[in-house]
């Protein structure tokens, strides 16, 4: 039985991983899938805890996603946050679905009566059956912030605020001179994250944000050196084509932490395990391939193929090309 570990945000993630298995569906229906999700987006809000990227690949593994946007519920309605805004509460630019808000408020009964995040995760994909084992990457919370650069309404230069304002309110048009993941200093990765890492005969790192997704669950202690030491092979999608940002303001997050907007940057990034890095295979999309030498020269190996994840089956097609740029020897489909 062939096991596969990814590591994903929200929406790339998410539609990755879906047609991911859809490929193993007709490929290698045996697999076992575990899908280790970022958390640091996740925030109290009106009383509820909100996991943005967890909700995103249950909601989308388990085909209650809103495909138009990506994210939510379909056939939403706004009553009830129509109804806390009129008290004066919440984020008028953050304003939750009434079907999406029932998923917050169970989760946030479970975690109130003593369930950790991953047993409230395990709970709630009972009812979408997801088809792939989801983990949160740490059972503490861990929030990541943008410290800004610049004034912005009522925030100050130095401020510290949630990510979710920074990406939502302010499309991440306001520069920022660092991530800064709260919580971290006494977050251990959520249990099963490591040993589907360390266990896994394919680790993959989908098109998700390579900063404040992939980043922020790499900066998990443990995670980072389970990738460099697992026997399996560790294979990339870029989430950057033709240097541009496949999804979102991932560019505003690359440029803060001095890393460019390209294909190879990102590869290069994450780094060729071989150099302690994290990457043994990467894929960019055929627009890129002049990048291969340089991944090559790195000791990454690269394949240029088309990326654009139209539908689940060039998703599934992009799936199965990673099981060539894997390792054969590795014994993977």
């Amino acid at each position: 039985m062939t096991k596969i570990t990814v590591l994903a945000g929200g929406i790339g993630g998410a539609r990755f991983t879906r047609g991911l298995l859809h490929y193993l569906e007709a490929n290698d229906p045996s697999a076992r899938v575990t899908v280790i999700v970022n958390t640091g987006d996740d925030m109290w809000l009106d009383g509820l805890r909100i996991c943005p990227d967890l909700d995103t690949v249950m909601y989308t593994l388990g085909g209650g996603i809103n495909e138009e946007q990506g994210w939510g519920r379909p056939d939403e309605s706004r009553r009830t946050s129509s109804e806390i805004a009129a008290y004066g509460r919440g984020w008028s630019w953050f304003t939750l679905g009434d079907l999406d808000l029932a998923t917050h408020i169970v989760r946030s009964d479970l975690l109130r009566s003593g369930s950790t995040l991953s047993e409230a995760t395990a709970f709630l994909c009972e009812r979408w059956q997801p088809g792939a084992r989801l983990l949160p990457m740490s059972d503490q919370p861990v929030e990541t912030h943008a410290r800004l650069a610049a004034d912005a309404d009522e925030h100050r230069a130095g401020d510290l605020i949630h990510f979710e304002e920074w990406w939502v309110r302010y499309r991440a048009s306001v520069p920022v001179t660092q991530f800064v993941q709260r919580g971290l200093d006494t977050a251990v990765a959520a249990p099963g994250v490591l040993e589907a890492i360390l266990e896994a005969d394919l680790v993959i790192l989908p098109p998700s944000n390579p900063v404040v997704s992939i980043g922020t669950i790499l900066a998990i202690p443990g995670i980072r050196d389970a990738l460099r030491s697992t026997p399996a092979h560790v294979v990339g999608v870029s989430p950057i084509i033709a240097g541009a940002a496949v999804r979102g303001m991932a560019d505003a997050c690359l440029q803060t932490i001095g890393v460019a907007t390209t294909a190879a940057a990102v590869g290069l990034h994450y780094g060729a395990r071989s150099t302690g890095g994290l990457l043994d295979g990467w894929l960019v999309d055929e627009t890129d391939a002049a990048a291969l030498p340089a991944l090559a020269a790195a000791g990454i190996r690269s394949l240029a193929v088309p990326l654009w994840m139209h539908d689940v089956d060039t998703t599934a097609e992009i799936a199965a090309t990673l099981f060539r740029v894997a390792s054969p020897a590795r014994g993977i489909h």
